[in-house]
């Protein structure tokens, strides 16, 4: 129901037209507004406020209120229906974030915005509502807030990885962490390992800075050990990117035998590495990581909170060694000065407030009962997963013998429902019969209505 301040807004924006109150013309006082609406004058007061703010009208000192004369432009045209767009790393993301709260999103990836930790977000929202003037208004540090820092350290020491406050620099995201790290060690042309598949924005990512991207093989333990040394030695790769724990898209967890080998081979060919563990919270016990393996010598740590406590408050973390550390600090101010100390403000909050542990099991436990729901309900479509994933909201499937999920992918678009084909995961184009499912997402019976229609077409 609208207040009585926004029923006075539309009231005058009712007015205002050519055959209103036209351009230039003199709102009535406030007193004879708030008489003619029967509200109170501040009533009115704030009105008039909001429209003077919103560049509707415009106050003129010891004279009153004027329509202004810049109209909102106008629509030349009646939108068409979308561009057709080739499935490629962008599609998922530009469907997605484009789609209307009525488009059925398995996938997405991230959870909907039920399952996240609003409570505890809303008690951050509140208390900071009393803080201190600095820290709503001023840049945070180069390295980022230090409370928050700490934080991060004894997070990561439960997965056995060693980084003091001063070894982790605060990003505005994970994305942007694997910029920074990119703008710092890759020159164009330079060539970056990537799993295959992997997260579809990696390669996005790594095109807008012009290096060569190579795929190896992923199976159920993390990278084909053979093909990535195969790869080492023919393409002498400056970076390798990866999910250690809960791999996007197919859900599986690097073994410590294979984190091993790819530890002494990434030491005998000067290779570094940028671990990614987004998803850690969705562990029920950590999985072997790399950076813990290796010290922090040769991998660099990243991560945020966007997939498990808000994808609008953007706060990332990177963690290495110091020298890696001062250098991207420096890039970070180039490139966004400060950086969002009010977001490093409601993570900390949200993350010590005492609620974010049981928001987790909670969420945990729902995607297990979603999983298996999932898996259940896919398997009578002839759609498999390749694996049975420990835990996390992704489940990598298989679809039936010869078909395609670009295909499928746009024949369920037509019917509100935006999928994830395997080729956008992949570098070599070899997941053309593969779906990546957000399970979380995937609990609506339209969702597998759409993929039955679409299979027997």
């Amino acid at each position: 129901m609208a207040t009585r301040i926004e029923a006075v807004m539309a009231a005058l924006r009712g007015r205002i037209g050519p055959r209103g109150l036209a351009a230039g013309a003199k709102l009535p006082s406030v007193r004879a507004q708030a008489r003619a609406m029967k509200v109170s004058v501040s009533t009115v007061v704030e009105a008039y406020e909001r429209l003077a703010a919103e560049g509707v009208i415009q106050a003129r000192p010891g004279s009153g209120f004027y329509v202004t004369g810049v109209a909102a432009p106008a629509m030349l045209a009646i939108p068409g229906p979308p561009r057709e767009r080739e499935v490629d790393p962008l599609w998922i993301s530009r469907q997605s974030l484009e789609a209307g709260e009525e488009v059925l999103k398995p996938g997405c990836g991230w959870l909907p915005a039920s399952w996240m930790h609003e409570a505890g977000l809303r008690r951050a929202l509140r208390s900071l509502a009393r803080a201190q003037a600095a820290t709503l208004t001023d840049y945070a540090t180069p390295l980022g807030l230090l409370a928050l820092r700490e934080v991060l350290a004894r997070r990561l020491a439960v997965s056995g990885i060693e980084a003091g406050p001063e070894q982790i620099l605060l990003t505005e995201s994970g994305t942007q962490a694997i910029d920074l790290i990119g703008r710092l060690l890759l020159e164009p042309g330079a060539t970056v390992l990537v799993d295959d598949p992997c997260y579809f924005n990696f390669h996005a990512l790594l095109a807008a800075h012009r290096v060569n991207v190579v795929g190896v093989p992923y199976t159920p333990t993390g990278p084909d050990v053979e093909a990535f040394e195969q790869a080492l030695a023919t393409h002498a790769p400056r970076l390798y990117i990866t999910n250690s724990a809960i791999h996007n898209p197919t859900g599986a967890v690097l073994s410590p035998v294979v984190a091993h080998r790819v530890l002494k081979l990434a030491e005998r060919a000067d290779l570094l590495i940028v671990e990614d563990d987004i998803f850690a919270d969705f562990e029920p016990t950590p999985a072997p990581r790399l950076a813990a393996f290796d010290g922090l010598a040769r991998v660099i740590h990243i991560g945020s909170f966007s997939k498990t406590l808000s994808a609008s408050v953007r706060c990332g973390y990177i963690a290495a060694r110091p020298d890696f550390i001062d250098a991207l600090a420096d890039l970070k101010i180039a490139t966004s000065f400060g950086g969002g100390r009010l977001a490093s403000e409601i993570l900390l909050a949200a993350l010590t407030d005492g609620g974010y542990r049981k928001h987790m099991e909670s969420v945990r436990a729902r995607l297990a009962v979603a999983m298996a729901r999932t898996i259940d309900r896919l398997e009578p479509l002839g759609i498999t997963p390749w694996l049975v994933p420990r835990a996390g909201m992704f489940l990598w499937c298989r679809l039936p013998e010869g078909r395609d999920a670009a295909s499928l992918a746009r024949a369920c678009l037509k019917e509100g429902v935006v999928l994830a084909p395997g080729n956008a995961f992949s570098r070599g184009q070899t997941a053309s019969g593969f779906l990546r499912f957000n399970v979380a997402q995937t609990l609506d019976e339209r969702v597998f209505a759409a993929l039955a229609r679409g299979l027997r077409d």
